[in-house]
């Protein structure tokens, strides 16, 4: 039972010491604490060993993972490393130095294997010869590797911090443009940071070892001299025994610090001379030292030329020559078959993709306006005599925008190899709205007086209008405006039939999406009208068949606030869309007129008699939204002959009058008329300006 308890309890105990070690801060504190014990308390040389291997153990690892980390961050604990490693060789410095003095009449061995072995085997027992490799590898160490690595970690941390407000800036600048977020911006910020910190502690750290320098060549100073008097003076010994036995335990000791001392300053030029360097030192420097194959060849020329001179050794230049050679053949090489990859990779990118089966939603496409041509047509888009149609059409559209505020919808322009050659088709929504024949080199002429054309060339009908003219050559074109023809290139006769197609169908083309782009792009000033009616008075698709109601007669939508505010009056007093439209023109009444108006200023009307005023209103059936003119056909018929002959008369007289109704009908006999006289307007007694000029010139 005792036994079992005491063994309980050790193991108890161990494992408390094992939990203890595992946690690195008491691990680190303790080590620490160890350190500086080295320096109070005296150690024996069996340990010295043991912690000057530990020492130079450590130094190795430090130049190794500073040559193979990827960047310096990788390592941004190197200040701490190096003050630690530092104050471990300067304790075991001290140790040693009391064992030197106290027991250097003993023999070479007196401060431990270690060191003895130094001694011997570097300097090779000859004390003069240790100096001599201790000051130069102070000297190295000193003079040249740390006040270099000192003063590139000056410059960084300097640079770094001068460079830290821009780069936040630029941190910045990329997050408001929304090229990186919130989380990207926190990480670059966080490096930032950790870099002018490790620049800044690699500045001061470098210090540690200048003055690991300075303080190993003062003590080994200190201790030949004391160890001279105490051989002399104490253990009675010879000038020459003592400088003997004590200055190659010395220099030993020296080696021993100074040796690990340079690894490490070594490793922190490393460190701080890669600077932006990406990659593992041996990749970067290869990759670039490594990376010009006529550098290469050019040095294995020169080494070449120097073995051939005389009195110089042969076969190392021949070697190094022959190695730079092939090594500037090999990348020369690879360097070629990277090319030619490249190449081929870029000629595969470049190279259309197969062609892959298009989607079947592809075939619900549908283009809202489509221009077919045939193959002898296709000179007008590409020549370069004369206008192009594609610049008329963008004309086009700037100025159907300009006269109705209807942003006309893109044009395709496609080839239809079924078509004859100089013929063209114009769809709207898939369906032929239009189509004609064009003499692409040659004019089509007019007689505005409709006239016989008296010119050389083919007859034909104008295709937008069906009048009469006539094909001819260039030649002629200034003998026929010398005969007051009106005279049209191609392209115009295409753009002009397009135009008239739009007007007629500018209606159907006003989409949901159209309706709402123009709401969104009405003026700042008007937007709380929009967010007043829209949707709590009337939804966008109520206005958009209120502008499609003012289109299909051809009235200009670009006046888009008085429309809303008189929608907006309209609304508070009726939902039929037919009655807000009316209350919107009468709002527009002194733009029809404008409209309307003849060159003189004078709106010319044909009025209705009163006998058709009160026939139609005694058609009109139905209350409210269901209202609808039901009228005999007969009559019907008598109405429109006597509106066909009436403005077919006025035609011949060069007029084009408004038929001027009451309020109440004048949508009934719009759609009776819009039917086989489509551009006639039709105005209500509402619709004319207080200050119009109006004329009379006819009744129905």
């Amino acid at each position: 039972m005792a036994e079992t308890s005491v063994t309980t309890a050790s193991g108890g105990f161990a494992g408390r010491i094992q939990d203890l070690l595992k946690q690195a801060d008491i691990a680190l504190a303790l080590g620490i604490v160890s350190i500086l014990m080295v320096l109070i308390l005296p150690i024996p040389a069996w340990l010295i060993d043991i912690l000057l291997a530990l020492s130079i153990t450590f130094s190795i690892l430090i130049l190794l993972v500073a040559l193979l980390i990827q960047k310096p961050l990788d390592f941004s604990s190197f200040p701490t490393v190096l003050l630690i490693s530092t104050l471990l060789r300067l304790a075991l410095n001290l140790a040693s130095t009391r064992l030197i003095l106290s027991h250097g009449n003993e023999g070479s061995a007196a401060a431990g294997m270690v060191i003895q072995a130094f001694g011997n085997l570097v300097v090779g027992g000859n004390f003069i010869i240790g100096v001599i490799v201790f000051a130069i590898l102070v000297i190295v160490n000193f003079v040249v590797i740390t006040k270099g690595s000192g003063r590139i970690a000056e410059v960084a941390a300097r640079f770094s911090l001068d460079a830290m407000p821009g780069k936040q800036m630029a941190i910045d600048a990329d997050l408001s443009a929304g090229l990186i977020d919130e989380g990207s911006a926190r990480k670059r910020r966080q490096e930032l940071e950790d870099e002018s910190s490790f620049f800044g502690a690699m500045d001061g750290a470098s210090k540690f070892v200048r003055g690991d320098a300075v303080a190993g060549l003062l003590i080994v100073f200190i201790n030949v001299i004391g160890g001279i008097i105490i051989g002399a003076m104490q253990h009675n010994m010879t000038i020459m025994q003592a400088a003997s036995a004590y200055t190659l335990l010395t220099v030993g000791d020296g080696l021993v610090t100074q040796i690990p001392a340079l690894i490490v300053s070594v490793a922190a030029g490393m460190l701080v001379s890669k600077a932006g360097i990406e990659g593992s030192a041996d990749k970067a420097l290869m990759g670039q030292l490594g990376g010009y194959p006529k550098a290469l060849g050019m040095c294995s020329g020169l080494i070449g030329l120097l073995a051939l001179m005389p009195g110089i050794p042969m076969l190392p230049f021949l070697a190094l020559a022959a190695l730079t050679g092939g090594a500037a053949y090999f990348v020369t090489d690879k360097q070629t078959k990277s090319e030619v990859k490249a190449a081929e990779a870029a000629a595969a990118d470049a190279a259309p993709p197969p062609p892959s089966e298009e989607p079947i939603s592809s075939a619900l496409h549908i283009d809202v306006l489509r221009l077919e041509l045939g193959y002898g047509l296709l000179t007008m888009i590409n020549t370069d005599k004369g206008p192009k149609l594609t610049d008329q059409i963008k004309a086009l559209r700037r100025q159907i925008a300009t006269d109705m505020g209807f942003v006309m919808p893109s044009v395709r322009i496609q080839d239809n190899i079924q078509l004859p050659s100089n013929a063209y088709v114009l769809r709207v929504k898939e369906i032929v709205a239009g189509r004609g024949d064009l003499h692409p080199h040659q004019l089509l002429v007019m007689d505005p007086r409709g006239e016989a054309i008296q010119l050389q060339g083919e007859m034909t009908k104008e295709p937008t209008f069906g009048l009469p003219a006539m094909w001819v050559d260039e030649s002629i074109r200034e003998e026929a405006l010398f005969k007051g023809y009106t005279v049209v290139d191609p392209p115009t006769v295409i753009t002009t039939h397009l135009t008239e197609i739009i007007k007629d169908n500018m209606a159907e083309m006003l989409s949901y999406s159209e309706t709402q782009k123009l709401l969104d792009e009405v003026g700042k000033t008007h937007q709380k009208l929009v967010t007043d009616i829209v949707p709590a008075q009337i939804s966008v698709g109520g206005i958009q068949r209120v502008l499609q109601n003012l289109l299909a007669e051809r009235v200009s939508i670009r006046d888009l606030p008085t429309i809303l505010e008189a929608i907006a009056e309209a609304v508070t007093h009726t939902r039929n869309l037919t009655a807000i439209t009316e209350h919107v023109r009468a709002r527009l009444g002194r733009q029809l007129c404008d409209t309307n108006a003849g060159g003189d200023g004078v709106i010319p009307l044909v009025t209705l008699s009163p006998e058709w005023e009160q026939a139609f209103a005694e058609s009109i059936v139905g209350q409210g939204e269901d209202k609808q003119l039901s009228m005999a056909p007969t009559k019907l018929q008598d109405f429109i002959a006597r509106v066909r002959q009436t403005f077919e008369r006025f035609a011949m007289m060069g007029e084009t009058p408004v038929l001027l109704t009451s309020p109440m009908i004048r949508p009934f006999v719009r759609s009776i008329v819009e039917r086989f006289r489509p551009a006639t307007t039709v105005m209500s007694q509402n619709e004319i300006y207080a200050k119009a000029r109006i004329k009379t010139v006819g009744s129905i």
